[in-house]
């Protein structure tokens, strides 16, 4: 500013002694169509120096204003993104707290002025599955799908959530759009476990078995996956894939299907546990006693006997002789003698049922050290009551239902 006032203070000073220096004051014409304007050099310098100063200044003036127009409409026009992303948080808190009416009602209402559409959506419905408010989640999902073109912009772990909410719904059209959702991102199955796990599971819901089961070698090679997870969709996988062949065709195909699986396959226990209750609710008799009489007479675990008794084998003269022998043997009678009520039970032989279980009772008390657990107690209530001694049957339920 400084400078600028000097070279005006110069600027005048040579225009007011110049034209005394030559004595010549000088004239400016200017004519537009009828009209003339006539100025000495003096005049229109000064005039044009007045100008200048009055641009500067109102230069200043508007800069000024402007300076302060932008601030006040920054502070009008973001004041409901800022309350949105207040809002937001609000609801984050709520959410951890597990308040879900409250999160719910607040991501809603930060979604749009916040501008995290994607996120707060994507938390409304989770906040109102956690509700059981199933037309409340759906509605924010389908909010969450128009925003959202591709994985890019929603990111694979909002895609396994969106995923895990309509599975949860466990109704026929949210595991179709689920399908939808995990097809469209199929190539990542393959190297996230997440993804493949609900690949997993909507096999299984869909009746996919032969799908499953094509899976579980790669959930196995997976080290976030636990064993147990595994071998609860084995079981599932396997007794669905075995079913089918039946149901579909016939005992055949059942046999077909089981010795097509590799030996190392087989001797998995729930593979195995499987096929044997497939054979076993069909009634098929003989291919299931060639796989369980070899097993019993390697006495096997208690484990494994106590999956056994879980099995509607109606026709078991031929495993309770085995086990009758391992009886005499005098060898950890007490998981013998439950092996042999259930057994009993189940081909419909009630007194042996009884005695079984009446012995293990015995045996327990003898011992110091109960061996029984509330199946067997169970089982001897069924014995009871289908003898007709419906006074014990129900000493025994109240016994069974303390434990």
């Amino acid at each position: 500013m400084i400078r600028i006032i000097i070279a005006l203070v110069i600027f005048l000073s040579v225009m007011a002694i110049s034209p005394f220096l030559i004595d010549e004051k000088g004239y400016i014409l200017i004519a537009m169509g009828n009209t003339t304007i006539e100025l000495t050099v003096l005049s229109a310098g000064i005039m044009l120096t007045l100008l200048f100063i009055a641009l500067i200044v109102s230069l200043k003036l508007v800069r000024g204003g402007l300076n302060f127009s932008f601030g006040t409409w920054n502070k009008i026009a973001f004041a409901g993104q800022r309350r949105g992303i207040a809002n937001f948080n609000k609801g984050l808190a709520a959410y951890m707290l597990e308040d879900y009416n409250q999160a719910e009602a607040l991501f809603s209402k930060s979604a749009i002025p916040s501008k995290r559409k994607q996120s707060a959506y994507l938390l409304a419905a989770s906040a109102s599955a956690k509700l059981d408010l199933d037309s409340n989640t759906n509605h924010y999902l389908a909010l969450l799908e128009k925003e959202t073109v591709n994985i890019k912009d929603l990111g694979l772990e909002s895609v396994i959530v969106n995923i895990k909410l309509l599975m949860n719904q466990n109704k026929a059209d949210t595991y179709a759009k689920a399908r939808k959702l995990i097809d469209e991102n199929h190539k990542h199955v393959g190297h996230d476990a997440r993804l493949l796990a609900l690949e997993i599971d909507l096999c299984i819901i869909e009746q996919r078995f032969e799908q499953a089961v094509q899976y579980l070698a790669a959930a196995r090679k997976d080290k976030t996956i636990t064993d147990k997870t595994v071998q609860a969709w084995q079981q599932q996988a396997y007794y669905g894939s075995f079913n089918d062949s039946i149901k579909q065709h016939d005992s055949k195909a059942l046999h077909d299907n089981w010795h097509a699986l590799a030996r190392k396959v087989k001797q998995q226990e729930t593979v195995l546990f499987a096929y044997c209750q497939v054979l076993a609710e069909n009634k098929i008799i003989e291919p299931l006693n060639k796989l369980l009489v070899p097993l019993f007479k390697k006495s096997p675990s208690s484990e494994f006997l106590k999956k056994i008794r879980n099995l509607p084998i109606k026709q078991a003269d031929e495993l309770i002789a085995i086990v009758q022998k391992q009886l005499h043997k005098n060898v950890n009678r007490g998981k013998w003698l439950s092996c042999l009520g259930h057994l009993a039970l189940m081909s419909g032989q009630y007194s042996m049922a009884e005695k079984a279980f009446g012995s293990l009772i015995k045996l327990t008390e003898d011992e110091h050290g109960r061996q029984y657990d509330r199946q067997d107690l169970q089982a001897l209530a069924q014995a009871h009551s289908q003898q007709g001694q419906y006074q014990a049957a129900d000493a025994i339920w109240l016994k069974a239902s303390s434990l």
